[in-house]
């Protein structure tokens, strides 16, 4: 008896959100192949914050338990000015009983390695550049007609029944399907970043904000801390005695345990980044048979942490849509129609955090740390901002919404 041939996805870019969609799409009886341009599946940059609205979205793909399994965060935290007053505080208990869930810190490599040993062997080829050939048309409503789509490589052209743009914020996919879209901007702000062991004394997790400055000091599971920085510089600077140097300057004499932080740092190892985003939304997150995720359809600050969520929940949401490739049309205009309004509020909100982070003058600034200061008097600032976000539901029910249902019945 024939047997009907697996539709095709290929995902162009082994970041978090490529990695998420095929891994979804595989669990959903599709064949994947992501193609990575990089010569390792090396995972980019440091930690990542999940918030309870990535740990559902991954629940679908059976990852939310192992990844809530590594948070560290306990206690009490805060907001804080740099000479070390408090702004604001707030606890791991309130933020997890106002979401359902914890933040977890992780380094993006334990990330990148749960979702890779999740797909077949062969399904991640790196060191494979890709560009779009050909979008490809959607089939009609009855399944028949329409182009699959083109993915060029040097070994040859790879054609697809569904191709995902995952190449980041400047995705060369992104500009062959919108040609016309302005692209990413400067955000105006640069960011740091950076894992080292622990320091000798305990500390609180904390964001101090200073002027025009911002430094963020949060534990990770097996005992190192994860450390963000960010100011506002002209883009595309770089400190000729390099980035270690450039934190002490402007950090070194911020409270503890930020001077500690910055001498543990190997000097090579502290990441810099100008940060540009999609303040432009996109008309739409697809086109025949292509779809963008992440960073390559709606890049954003990383003033709420939202950045990888976001794309972790696209591609939960994208394989939902499109369990198979006979309504492919239908299914990429549903995840458009789903994902766009989301993300593009989120891109926004997270503009306007930058621009608080960017105040330097001295009435400004006051004026800031007053409303946080006054914020400690009902539900703190850093936990409403983050209502009807980090609060997402996925569109199917998951192991985790069951077990909730059935603890409730038991009670």
């Amino acid at each position: 008896m024939r047997t009907t041939p697996k539709p095709h996805a290929v995902v162009v870019g082994g970041g978090i959100g490529g990695l998420t969609a095929a891994v979804a799409l595989h669990q959903r009886g599709w064949h994947v192949t992501v193609l990575e341009r990089a010569p390792a599946l090396e995972a980019v940059g440091a930690g990542i914050g999940l918030a309870p609205n990535a740990h559902r979205a991954l629940d679908v793909i059976g990852l939310g338990d192992e990844i809530r399994a590594l948070a560290a965060w306990q206690g009490d935290g805060g907001m804080r000015t740099p000479s070390g007053r408090w702004l604001s505080r707030m606890s791991s208990s309130a933020a997890t009983e106002r979401f359902g869930g914890p933040l977890v810190l992780v380094h993006r490599a334990i990330l990148v390695d749960r979702l890779v040993s999740r797909l077949p062997d062969d399904a991640v080829r790196t060191g494979a550049a890709a560009s779009l050939a050909d979008p490809g048309t959607a089939a009609a409503a009855d399944g028949h007609g329409g182009r699959k789509a083109v993915v060029s490589t040097p070994d040859g052209d790879i054609e697809a029944d569904l191709v995902i743009g995952a190449d980041g914020i400047n995705s060369a996919m992104r500009r062959a399907l919108f040609p016309g879209h302005p692209g990413p901007a400067y955000a105006g702000i640069t960011t740091w970043r950076v894992v080292v062991p622990a320091p000798g004394r305990p500390f609180a997790p904390h964001e101090t904000w200073g002027r025009g400055a911002l430094w963020g000091t949060q534990p990770l599971k097996d005992g190192r801390v994860y450390a963000y920085a960010a100011a506002v510089t002209p883009a595309g600077g770089h400190a000729p005695d390099g980035e270690k140097a450039e934190l002490l300057r402007r950090f070194g004499d911020w409270h503890d345990p930020v001077p500690g932080i910055i001498a543990a740092a190997e000097p090579g190892q502290v990441l810099r980044h100008d940060v540009h985003h999609l303040i432009t939304p996109l008309p739409a997150f697809h086109r025949g048979r292509t779809a963008l995720l992440g960073d390559a359809a709606h890049a954003m600050a990383p003033t709420m942490g939202q950045g990888g969520n976001q794309a972790i929940e696209d591609g939960i949401v994208l394989a939902h849509h499109i369990p198979d490739a006979g309504a492919l049309g239908a299914g990429l205009a549903a995840y458009s129609a789903d994902r766009l309004p989301r993300t593009s509020g989120i891109v926004r909100k997270s503009a306007q955090i930058a621009k608080l982070v960017s105040l330097s003058s001295a009435p400004a600034v006051a004026a800031r740390d007053t409303l946080m200061t006054l914020a400690r008097f009902g539900p703190g600032l850093a936990l409403r901002a983050f209502d009807r976000i980090a609060d997402w539901q996925p569109p199917q029910r998951t192991y985790a919404a069951e077990a909730r249902d059935s603890q409730v019945r038991n009670q």
